[in-house]
């Protein structure tokens, strides 16, 4: 693909705060007709620039959760524990998000669950399928107070 020129930033900012917009609706928005903005969303999407089209759902409204951030340190640091720990964590439906971190911890995770024992029953049965999980801290969520938000286009491309 060719390097993205102002059209193509401005299909992909409008569709990270409005993801469920028609074509017509987009490509008024950024200043083309239909065809040629839907073959550029296309050639977005076949190129990697958008990766998903996804609700964002209020789980409060939907049932009872808890949200635990969880900093997790491996017991060793070789590419075959951190594949293990990797593989087993995305089979984890309860993980919503993990990051592999530079610095001290080696991982953070997102855990949406239940309560705090379906919380630490996923814990205990991670430690008991041994994937080189040596230490974890867990930080609760008491309340959101920012995010997920559409990434900082205007700063990313100053």
């Amino acid at each position: 693909m060719t390097p993205l020129d102002q059209r193509d930033l401005a299909i992909l900012k409008t569709l990270s705060t409005e993801g469920r917009m028609t074509k017509a609706a987009l490509a008024e928005r950024v200043g083309l007709s239909p065809t040629p903005c839907w073959e550029r969303l296309k050639k977005l999407e076949k190129a990697g620039f958008i990766t998903g089209y996804r609700a964002e759902i209020a789980l409060k409204k939907l049932a009872a959760h808890v949200t635990v951030f969880v900093a997790a340190e491996l017991a060793d640091h070789t590419a075959a524990t951190f594949r293990i720990f990797e593989d087993a964590i995305q089979r984890q439906d309860e993980v919503t998000g993990c990051w592999a971190l530079g610095g001290g911890y080696d991982y953070l995770l997102q855990i949406v669950t239940r309560d705090i024992d379906s919380y630490q029953r996923l814990i205990d049965d991670l430690l008991d399928r041994r994937i080189g999980l040596a230490r974890y801290y867990s930080y609760i969520v008491t309340k959101p107070v920012k995010g997920p938000t559409p990434p900082p286009f205007d700063v990313l491309l100053d």
